[in-house]
């Protein structure tokens, strides 16, 4: 459903997209930060400037991995709310949070960044997945307690990952017609320079590829649509964009936020026919 706000005599029509995702979405998005610095300011950039009279409100969530998601309930396991745990990115509200399901937006925005890139805890008694944030950081007694009542989970598969996906896609759909966007992840990493793979089956370059051709998939069979960020960065030069595995520059970054809003307006977001 959009939005219209007044400011003065200028009607503003505000298209609500919910992004569940980490640095690449965030930073994209919403704001890049560097020393403090606004360097880019995000998707609402671009709307001013080709958009007269639309804007995007932005609401964020951090997102920890997709079997977490699918798990999701809205409430926070009996016990951890107690436990003042340094969670960093991952507060315990946004870890089991399940606002994705239900706030009303025009768009969903998601990232394969969480599924390829973090390992969990699983409570052994009650099931529940963690992601220790700040671990290094915890008091003593605290880390105990991770070690004596979590078991390690390791990173997901691609075939897990889209699984997860796949319900997820589903699950939103219950509700809501909203378009839903999926980041994919650039493969090249600056400082890499492999050129024998025996021995490095799953190197973090090619973990990646085989996320984003699983992804494809996944768009074939339920029509989401990807935010193609490895096109973006091979299109306007990796060592130009990029800084490491997971960090762009803020031209970088707004490159990724130009194509969001392409994608969004293809797909007529901004129309007033636009998703509710």
């Amino acid at each position: 459903m959009n939005k219209t706000a007044r400011s003065g005599d200028i009607n503003v029509k505000r298209v609500t997209v919910f992004a569940k995702g980490n640095v690449d979405v965030y930073d994209s998005l919403h704001s890049c930060r560097i020393g403090g610095e606004v360097c880019w300011n995000g998707i609402n950039e671009i709307m001013r400037a080709r958009y007269e009279g639309l804007s995007v409100r932005l609401q964020h969530e951090t997102w920890t991995r997709s079997d977490a998601l699918v798990e999701a309930d809205g409430t926070i396991p009996a016990g951890l709310s107690q436990r003042s745990l340094n969670l960093g990115a991952y507060p315990l509200p946004s870890q089991f949070s399940d606002a994705i399901f239900n706030t009303k937006a025009e768009a969903i925005v998601l990232s394969i960044q969480p599924d390829v890139t973090n390992a969990l805890e699983r409570h052994d008694r009650m099931g529940f997945l963690l992601h220790p944030g700040e671990y290094a950081q915890w008091p003593a007694s605290d880390q105990d307690w991770l070690r004596r009542e979590f078991g390690h989970v390791g990173k997901l598969d691609p075939v897990e990952s889209m699984a997860n996906l796949e319900r997820i896609i589903a699950r939103i759909r219950q509700s809501s017609s909203a378009a839903i966007l999926i980041f994919n992840l650039s493969p090249v990493i600056p400082i890499e320079r492999i050129h024998c793979y025996q021995g490095l089956e799953d190197s973090f370059s090619t973990r990646i590829r085989r996320f984003n051709l699983a992804l494809i998939d996944l768009s074939e069979r339920t029509g989401i649509s990807i935010i193609d960020v490895e096109g973006v960065a091979a299109r306007n030069g990796v060592d130009h964009i990029k800084l490491d595995v997971m960090h762009y520059t803020p031209e970088g970054y707004r490159l990724i936020a130009e194509e969001v809003v392409r994608v969004l307006d293809d797909l007529g977001v901004f129309s007033s026919e636009g998703h509710a």
